[in-house]
């Protein structure tokens, strides 16, 4: 087995046909049989692997190469999300513009080959699954969530932190879900779970999401602007499902299906089971 397989594996859970911009194999490996994965893995955990004799690290967070470089290019998968929720194209695309130019500033500026390089010179097999591990969790949050309220028209967000409180990926957690925008007793309105677009749109994504006709957005994090500027506008509320247990829903299904395929593999930084 080797690191095509184990990619394969995760974009088709996904329901991809290739590769994302912040997805890649950075180093390729073979004869592989023990893999580490977590969150963010960089030079400490390439050394820690190699050390405990793992044959290949994953890491969650795009760290390397391309899905640094290219990362902000990853985030036009928004535009379809948006799309989906009923903003227009073409507000979609500009709503999206501002924090898109903003982070392909700083990530073209990156130390990309800071982490390969060290994965290159300990010929440890290394790969970034970002955003198909991202589709998968919020396909189920979404689904999940909409089975039980759907049907509700006067759900208050209380009721959605009782949910997802109720829920195997957070329960007994360190961060718990926690409403950023609105308080207990506010209506939801339309729910819609964006887990997945690279990160954060910003302030101008989340406002046409509310001026669509959204009333509650559950993220896994939210800056200091968009809740502010989101709480000014009061028209939707925010839930946020902490980010590591939410992460861990995606990267969870991945590890189990690689288990299945006879992969030894062992979670850490991050990835609560």
């Amino acid at each position: 087995m080797n690191t095509t397989n184990l990619m394969n594996t995760a974009l088709k859970l996904a329901h991809l046909d290739s590769m994302p911009y912040d997805t890649n194999i950075i180093v390729e490996g073979e004869n592989i049989k023990k893999v580490l994965i977590g969150i963010d893995m960089e030079t400490p955990e390439l050394l820690l692997a190699k050390q405990l004799g793992f044959d290949c690290v994953v890491s969650h967070h795009p760290k390397a190469d391309s899905c640094v470089v290219d990362f902000a290019k990853v985030m036009d998968v928004q535009i379809e999300r948006m799309v989906k929720s009923g903003v227009p194209i073409n507000k979609a695309q500009k709503a999206l513009k501002k924090m898109q130019a903003s982070i392909d500033l700083g990530r073209h500026a990156s130390n990309y080959d800071r982490v390969s390089s060290a994965a290159r010179l300990m010929k440890m097999p290394y790969l970034n699954i970002h955003i198909p591990a991202d589709f998968i969790t919020e396909e189920i949050v979404q689904s999940r969530l909409d089975i039980v309220f759907n049907t509700k028209p006067k759900t208050k967000l209380q009721d959605i932190i009782e949910e997802l409180n109720s829920w195997e990926y957070y329960i007994g957690k360190v961060a718990q879900p926690v409403i950023r925008v609105g308080s207990p007793s506010d209506y939801a309105g339309k729910i819609e779970v964006l887990m997945a677009g690279g990160t954060n749109g910003g302030v101008d994504v989340y406002k046409s999401y509310f001026e669509a006709g959204v009333g509650t957005i559950i993220a896994m994090h939210v800056p200091e602007d968009v809740k502010r500027a989101v709480a000014e506008q009061n028209i939707g509320n925010i839930i946020i499902a902490p980010h590591m247990p939410s992460d861990s829903i995606g990267l969870l299904e991945i590890v189990k299906a690689w288990r299945e395929q006879g992969f030894e593999v062992t979670c850490m930084s991050g990835i609560v089971e």
